[in-house]
């Protein structure tokens, strides 16, 4: 009894000495942080999305303070939590774009297989199959979710075969774009009145992809000559968006013949060109005047 009382004596002395030392050490070599990277934290939404570019919340704090991130960095936080860390940091707030995560497919391609797919319920691993999936449609959505398992705002869900982004919910953070095995989830920057999309990212030619999608992008590049300002370019017979140089005007989703692109993510009706005006009719020509008989000198009796 004695020897054990004597060994936990011992283990408490040299826990007390231990401890003493390791105090000693933390105020010695303790590092100072700076406190802008607390404050900075505070305001954080506290997703820990990874959408700045930055390990979590903490990692985009201390990286802003050391001026390695912009304040305007943080997806979830947007253009409030922005002004708050200019706020702290003492500097004008950057002019932040809104973003959100678009499936360029629509879902068309479904109906479309190679054969009856029967393993896990994963994009991922249905991508690693022979022909990359049982999808007739090389590039179209796979539809099993693996974009939605990884969404740490439920901002994505698989609906009739296709992933649907809920825009409301969505804060671009990213997580989706990396997750998908086929790479055709992107971050779109809404920068005009009416965003204008195209949900395609297929690269077979315009006869491949009629036989396997009902509204497919066909490369015909009629979108492109329609553009008034030379935002969309047709390459690999697939029209893409360049969004520095589109205005939201739409003209190129009135000149699609697959009725793919959207406009603030409905497709809009086309219009029908108005008709000629009918000539008004001419005025029927008035009849001239009989003229005057010359009146008879009077006859010499």
């Amino acid at each position: 009894m004695t020897k054990v009382i004597l060994c936990f004596a011992i283990l408490l002395v040299m826990g007390a000495v231990f401890g003493a030392i390791l105090a000693f050490a933390a105020k010695v070599f303790a590092v100072e942080k700076d406190p802008r990277e607390e404050a900075i934290a505070e305001c954080l939404p506290g997703a820990n999305c990874g959408g700045c570019g930055f390990p979590g919340c903490s990692g985009y704090a201390a990286a802003v303070v050391a001026g390695k991130a912009a304040t305007n960095n943080c997806a979830a936080g947007g253009a409030e939590v922005a002004a708050k860390i200019a706020e702290i940091m003492g500097v004008a707030a950057g002019e932040s774009v809104k973003k959100i995560a678009a499936v360029r497919c629509t879902g068309c391609g479904a109906d479309h297989t190679k054969y009856n797919y029967q393993g896990v319920h994963d994009c991922l691993a249905a991508s690693r199959l022979a022909g990359g999936g049982p999808l007739a449609c090389d590039f179209g959505c796979l539809g099993m979710g693996t974009c939605e398992q990884v969404c740490p705002f439920d901002a994505i869900h698989v609906k009739n075969g296709v992933a649907v982004v809920d825009e409301e919910k969505c804060k671009a953070c990213s997580k989706c774009v990396d997750a998908c095995p086929r790479h055709l989830i992107a971050l779109e920057p809404y920068k005009t009145k009416k965003h204008v999309a195209i949900p395609c990212s297929s690269k077979a030619k315009g006869p491949v992809v009629t036989k396997i999608c009902t509204n497919g992008c066909i490369g015909c590049s009629l979108c492109a000559k329609a553009c008034p300002k030379e935002a969309i370019v047709v390459e690999n017979f697939l029209a893409k968006i360049d969004y520095d140089k589109c205005v939201g005007c739409g003209l190129c989703a009135q000149k699609c013949p697959r009725h793919l692109i959207t406009v603030d993510g409905v497709v809009p009706e086309v219009k029908k060109p108005a008709a000629p005006k009918a000539a008004p009719a001419a005025a029927p020509k008035a009849e001239p005047a009989p003229a005057a008989k010359a009146e008879e000198p009077p006859k010499a009796e």
